[in-house]
């Protein structure tokens, strides 16, 4: 199997991710991919003033704009380019970012919840593992899904929790139950899986198979390089397939 979609692709505006537009464009129909989706992190106008150091800034946004659809014409015939970010949800903010983003207009979003409350607030969801943290996070992905926004939730079970595992199965197992009621499928997260990180895990799996969603790799490239890593497409499917789900290898829009 080789990825045909990929709708999680970073770039260096982020902080934290290499290469230009161009390579990831060129990376990604050298691998085979057919449609590959831009989804750097959104641009927030914080109203306190706050700036972030892992999204891109609010002045880097025409210019992030105007190079993926000028990527889109160049490259037509040969890959579908879509213009996209992976966005928080935060309540207080949420209503302006997307005003923002859709000045500039976009294809989708898909929503990465990394902070609890706000980003200020420096909850981060890596470092919170305990049970209040995790309805929390639960309660905060299930209302950015509720706004009808997101085309899906990247890495689901990215909140670290340190506790007994069925109540992390548990609080998956209700956001598959919201993916499901929304027609989303559920992202295995290849950025995780490579680097060995804490999710994606097979809590996840547990959870999607007893609710029956369906799975979408998340190639969560930060390096153009990582599209032709075949070797992490092959594990994640020996390992989801191995849980009798589904891996949705097909366009989404």
């Amino acid at each position: 199997m080789h990825m045909k979609v990929n709708y999680h692709t970073h770039t260096y505006r982020c902080r934290h991710a290499e290469g230009t537009d161009r390579e990831y464009v060129e990376a990604a129909i050298a691998a085979g991919i057919k449609v590959v989706g831009f989804s750097d992190h959104a641009p927030i106008p914080f109203a306190d003033g706050f700036v972030s150091s892992s999204r891109m800034a609010m002045d880097e946004l025409e210019g992030y704009v105007n190079s993926i659809r000028s990527l889109q014409q160049e490259y037509k015939s040969d890959i579908r380019i879509l213009l996209g970010y992976e966005a928080e949800y935060y309540p207080d903010e949420f209503a302006s970012m997307i005003a923002h983003l859709e000045q500039y207009g976009y294809d989708f979003l898909i929503l990465g919840q990394h902070y609890l409350g706000r980003e200020q607030d420096g909850r981060a969801v890596g470092n919170c593992g305990d049970d209040q943290s995790l309805q929390d996070y639960v309660d905060q992905v299930l209302a950015g899904l509720e706004t009808g926004k997101f085309l899906y939730l990247a890495h689901p079970d990215m909140i670290n929790y340190q506790g007994p595992e069925e109540n992390m199965f548990n609080a998956l197992v209700t956001i598959c139950q919201k993916l499901k009621e929304l027609n989303m499928p559920v992202e295995y997260n290849l950025l995780g899986a490579r680097d060995n990180r804490h999710y994606p895990t097979t809590t996840l799996l547990r959870a999607a198979k007893a609710v029956g969603n369906s799975i979408i790799l998340g190639a969560d490239a930060h390096q153009p390089h990582v599209f032709a890593r075949k070797q992490d497409v092959d594990a994640a499917r020996k390992l989801i397939e191995g849980y009798g789900l589904t891996i949705i290898n097909e366009p989404l829009i």
